[in-house]
């Protein structure tokens, strides 16, 4: 393989390691110490700001994410209908399978981040602090979170299959 698929597979993994990263820190540190932030008000303003703030970095990685995916995909040889992407016997196949379930969580991790970041997300923040209609969306947008980060590990172990040969 050429030196540019390496250098397009590491911009690859860095830019994974920065949404999933991103998210598991959130999760298992930034949220829970948000949490014991007093009063509702300043916890709800940070939240809202470091939300913001990583949403940007995460659309920005979920971006270099897709592009460096379809070149990869070139550079092994696959981004063609015949024989590969349009072919019954290439999806049987166990690097067919890896594939279709690293796309599959890729599509799954790219509308569940949308309905967080441009719906729940927002709607949390302009809720009361405090109240029980910002708890209920804060809960959601925290569900949304974590299927997320599921979903993360899955496409991760998929991933790993694909370029173990499946």
């Amino acid at each position: 393989m050429p030196n540019l698929y390496y250098a397009n597979v590491t911009i690859h993994v860095l830019a994974a390691m920065l949404w999933l990263g991103g998210m598991f820190f959130l999760g298992v540190v930034g949220a829970p110490l948000l949490r014991a932030i007093e009063p509702p008000e300043l916890r709800q303003r940070l939240f809202q700001a470091i939300g913001e703030r990583f949403r940007g970095v995460g659309w920005w990685a979920i971006g270099v994410l897709l592009v460096t995916g379809v070149v990869n995909l070139h550079y092994r040889g696959w981004l063609h209908w015949d024989g590969v992407l349009g072919s019954a016997p290439f999806w049987r196949t166990s690097a067919g399978h890896a594939l279709a379930a690293k796309l599959s969580a890729v599509t799954i991790m790219i509308v569940v981040a949308a309905v967080h970041d441009f719906i729940q997300g927002p709607r949390a923040a302009r809720a009361a602090p405090g109240s029980a209609e910002a708890i209920l969306r804060r809960r959601h947008a925290a569900l949304l979170a974590r299927v997320n980060a599921i979903v993360g590990v899955l496409l991760v172990a998929a991933a790993v299959r694909l370029v173990r040969g499946g």
